[in-house]
């Protein structure tokens, strides 16, 4: 278990803001599957391999699953190759980070993803921290909020040191 800062956890980002986050990542996942479902059709009239048309014609389990999948890809592609940020934390100015301040590691991030297709996870929230951020040591940070305070912390440690001109 990774130690937890404070600084950190006074600069969790709202219910809401997480609220607007997934409302607005749902979107463009839902965006994101009906492109690729448009696409798949048009690759089956031209080739006619099986898989394009099962992709966007198939049972309900098929969907289940392809809807899962290309909802686990997005978060853990953008959260893991953007900086902790998806499409929504971008607009909100909020970010990923572990619970000791740092970059969040793959394995953590690859924990949060998996851990988003629990049932209920969205319940989760209820109460303090939801599960996909317990299970993984990660928080959601209002990003403004917590650079301002490192930088005010990081003045206030160098108080009384030198200034070189």
């Amino acid at each position: 278990m990774k130690r937890i800062l404070n600084i950190v956890e006074y600069n969790k980002a709202s219910l809401w803001i997480r609220l607007a986050n997934n409302f607005i990542d749902v979107i463009i996942i839902y965006i994101i599957n009906y492109l690729l479902s448009i696409i798949c059709n048009f690759l089956y009239k031209i080739t006619s391999i099986e898989f394009f048309y099962f992709y966007s014609n198939g049972s309900i389990l098929w969907s289940f699953f392809i809807g899962n999948f290309n909802y686990c890809l997005y978060y853990f592609l953008m959260e893991n190759y953007f900086d902790g940020k998806t499409v929504s934390k971008y607009i909100t100015g909020t970010k990923v980070i572990s619970t000791d301040g740092t970059k969040p590691t793959t394995q953590q991030i690859t924990y949060r993803t998996l851990s988003r297709i629990v049932p209920f996870d969205g319940l989760s929230f209820l109460g303090i921290n939801g599960w996909h951020d317990s299970w993984s040591d990660t928080r959601v940070i209002n990003l403004k909020n917590y650079m301002s305070e490192i930088q005010a912390k990081s003045e206030i440690d160098s108080l009384g040191e030198k200034e070189i001109a």
